[in-house]
């Protein structure tokens, strides 16, 4: 009976010691994104006009930059980012176009997933789709007795 009293206790210290390791140091080495700016706010933009803003970002990591997908939260917003390994030091941008065609606020994601230090980043479009000012041609003023007369 302590023999097998004696093998549970030890089976349960070595459970709790499996379990009390420090998780494996994260590679000090490892690429690293940083954004110039993680939101672009269009401010008012006119129906049909351009959507294309860029969001620059540089791989101040020690290995080269992957970046292994980029999504949008909707399919009006399309992203290009790219597809070659970015060396440490090195910067690029993702182009984004985003569909002016629909009146309205502007609120969407951009989420890009890398080999980076922090796997998945944010970005945001914000702004309102409005439409433009209506054309208004001047009116010619017309004063009396000022209109030629005949010969």
């Amino acid at each position: 009976m302590k023999k097998i009293a004696f093998i549970l206790s030890a089976l349960l210290i070595s459970g709790f010691a499996v379990f009390a390791q420090s998780p494996e140091d994260e590679n000090v080495n490892a690429a690293e994104i940083s954004f110039d700016k993680l939101v672009h706010d269009y401010g008012k933009i006119y129906h049909n006009g351009d959507g294309n803003c860029e969001f620059k970002f540089t791989n101040i990591g020690k290995e080269p930059l992957v970046l292994t997908n980029v999504r949008s939260s909707c399919g009006c917003t399309v992203p290009k980012w790219p597809r070659k390994p970015i060396l440490p030091g090195k910067s690029d941008v993702i182009k984004v176009k985003y569909n002016t065609s629909r009146l309205g606020k502007i609120n969407k994601t951009i989420t890009v997933q890398s080999n980076g230090k922090t796997s998945h980043i944010t970005l945001r479009i914000a702004g309102q789709v409005v439409l433009p000012p209506k054309e208004v041609v001047p009116e010619k003023k017309v004063e009396e007795g000022a209109s030629p007369v005949a010969k």
